[in-house]
């Protein structure tokens, strides 16, 4: 299958799971559509989901949690001008379709408008970015616990400051189906898998933590030893390091950021304010900036939904669209927002295929996918060694951002300052605090070792989580203001 081709066979495991048991085919959902359309809508969809997840967590050598569901239902939506209309059932029945379509006539006046429901759907393909395999039936119960347990000796063995260890399984298989007014049918088979390790280290009634993970759109089959090994050795590592880290300095200083992970500061601090519902209402600090330089020159940001077997990759966004690579900043200068089919058509501008959503009991809006900063040039050992005293911020823990002026707050998980070009001291409690646009007009030098972080990410936004990817290369920014501890 080319990545274009119509993805007939998620089609026909998603008709077999969430229409032909409950005596549904394609007639009936466009006569549903119909029925909202005795109104003045412009828009109708609707969106089926199927979930079946699992976690499993291990501590202090024995499996102390573990959790099942299966989730299902549909999500109607209604969009006339600005408004939108919504609501959902868990319950799959043509009666509960008519029922939620009735609710959603209420924001549009009655009387025929101009745009008519599709006569027939048509079968649209997304891409073919992993494979539509169920995770939670790749391992049995007893191999799910053995890879916990076998992650616990590694990280045990590597260290014996280490005292504690937990870790965490979860796995998810997503079987989704959009139908759309305008006769688009579309369906995406959307698997997932997360392992997560931390550790607690102690040395002189001092005790630090260090975590890492990692996963993707795979099954267990995944997590290979050498994987598994990595994890633990990056999560004991973090906290050993802490175990002798001084306090952070504070005040203005430059920083250096390491590959991969660390471009969670971008996802904050630039690609929320990227989002086209925040531009379309005013209220992002890059509304009305297409075309102006928003960054210094050679910082160029793409989100990218195409990336084969990315936790934040899909085939096709929750509308039904597919997925693609959208320039955002091109060499400092902004070329566009992260767009859904509303928000795109109100500011007249492409889609994107960023519509997402958590859930069919949730509203889709624009949402990043996986966004990162391309490489440039410079050797990660020349940045490091241009600065005469700064900081050096390898990994990051929680952060937040206000994207009406672009205020952001970080904690660095594990840091070290540089002296004289050269990785010195670890440091702890370094919290970066500045504003996005600006910090992107101070990126002096950048790398040419971007790394993707290694598939952990959740973003939240207006109460929704979605899974994420981030990334960049090793980056120099100018005159950062820490917020340290000595």
């Amino acid at each position: 299958m080319t990545p274009f081709e119509p993805n007939l066979s998620s089609l026909a495991v998603a008709r077999d799971v969430l229409l032909t048991p409950f005596g549904l085919d394609e007639g009936k959902l466009l006569r549903t559509l119909g029925t909202m359309f005795t109104h003045k809508v412009d828009y109708a969809d609707l969106y089926f989901q199927f979930t079946k997840s699992e976690g499993w967590s291990l501590e202090e050598g024995i499996v102390k949690t573990g959790s099942f569901s299966i989730d299902q239902g549909v999500g109607v939506r209604a969009i006339s001008g600005e408004k939108t209309a919504f609501a959902y059932s868990d319950e799959i029945s043509e009666i509960a379709l008519l029922d939620a379509a009735a609710t959603t006539r209420t924001i549009a006046r009655a009387g025929s408008g101009r745009v008519k429901v599709a006569a027939s759907t048509t079968p649209t393909g997304g891409r073919s970015l992993y494979l539509p395999n169920d995770p939670l039936a790749s391992l049995d119960a007893t191999a799910k616990v053995r890879l916990l347990e076998r992650v616990e000796k590694i990280a045990r063995a590597k260290d014996p400051r280490v005292v504690q260890v937990m870790a965490g399984l979860a796995g998810e298989y997503d079987v989704v189906l959009v139908v759309r007014s305008d006769g688009v049918l579309a369906a995406d088979i959307r698997p997932l898998v997360r392992v997560s390790v931390t550790v607690i280290a102690e040395q002189n009634g001092r005790r630090e933590t260090g975590s890492s993970g990692g996963g993707g759109r795979y099954d267990y089959g995944y997590f290979s030893d050498e994987l598994l090994e990595r994890y633990a050795e990056e999560a004991v590592k973090s906290a050993v390091v802490n175990l002798d880290a001084r306090p952070a300095p504070a005040g203005p200083m430059t920083i250096v950021l390491g590959p991969g992970w660390p471009g969670v500061l971008l996802h904050e601090a630039v690609g929320h304010g990227l989002e086209g519902d925040f531009n379309r209402k005013g209220s992002s600090a890059y509304a009305g900036m297409i075309g102006q330089r928003v960054a210094a020159k050679g910082v160029t940001v793409v989100d990218d939904g195409t990336l084969q077997d990315r936790r934040g990759s899909l085939n096709m966004d929750d509308e039904g669209n597919p997925t693609q690579c959208t320039t955002l900043i091109e060499d400092g200068i902004l070329k566009g927002y992260i767009q859904d089919t509303m928000n795109a058509r109100l500011m007249k501008m492409p889609v994107t295929g960023n519509a997402r959503r958590e859930s069919f009991a949730h509203l889709p809006m624009p949402r990043m996918t996986n966004t990162y900063m391309l490489a440039g040039d410079k050797d990660p050992a020349e940045i490091l060694a241009s600065v005469k005293n700064g900081l050096y911020a390898v990994n990051f823990g929680g952060g937040q951002v206000d994207i009406t002026n672009g205020k952001f707050v970080f904690s660095a998980s594990e840091a070290y300052m540089i002296e004289d070009g050269k990785i010195t001291y670890p440091v702890k409690g370094a919290t970066l605090i500045g504003n996005g646009p600006e910090v992107m007009n101070r990126i002096s030098m950048i790398g040419n070792d971007m790394a993707l972080d290694s598939g952990v990410g959740v973003c939240g936004k207006e109460g929704q989580s979605v899974p994420v990817g981030v990334g960049q290369p090793t980056l120099r920014i100018d005159g950062v203001t820490v917020g340290g501890t000595a």
